[in-house]
């Protein structure tokens, strides 16, 4: 599955983290997923992981910060940042990441950003086959399912 992280998923994923988006940031780690990002969706998650209040609740001094960019860079395959046009007008700084998204074909679009969950996106989404899901939501879709345990065996 090819899967765009949006900004507000990737801060949540933080090393030392057991949220969520961490645990659903290590399935996408794995194959046969592929992480889509691009070089603004990457600067906007360093200049996310430094505003103050999120500093506060992920722990991480500059070097961490750097760090964990980097290994996001190196995990997932880089678009370059496609010309946006108006693809959601409620937040224009959202654009980019849909431009990116579609230019990657990606599957899914991972985000808490109601932006992306209007109607109107969506369905806009949907025409090139990109669903909008939220971590626990994609989590929950990629986690092998919980049935009976066979004891015959």
């Amino acid at each position: 599955m090819r899967v765009l992280l949006d900004t507000n998923v990737l801060a949540r994923a933080t090393p030392g983290r057991n949220s969520p988006a961490r645990q659903l940031l290590d399935a996408l780690l794995l194959e046969p997923h592929a992480l889509i990002a691009s070089k603004f969706l990457l600067n906007e998650l360093g200049r996310v992981l430094r505003y103050e209040r999120v500093r506060r609740i992920h722990g991480l001094d500059e070097v961490a910060i750097e760090g964990f960019v980097q290994a996001i860079r190196e995990a997932c395959l880089i678009v370059d940042s496609p010309q946006a046009g108006t693809l959601v007008s409620a937040d224009p700084d959202d654009n980019p990441i849909l431009a990116t998204a579609i230019e990657a074909q990606v599957d899914v679009i991972c985000t808490w950003d109601r932006h992306f969950h209007a109607h109107a996106v969506q369905q806009h989404l949907a025409t090139v086959g990109i669903r909008v899901l939220r971590d626990t939501e994609l989590l929950v879709e990629l986690s092998p399912p919980v049935g009976p345990v066979d004891t015959t065996s």
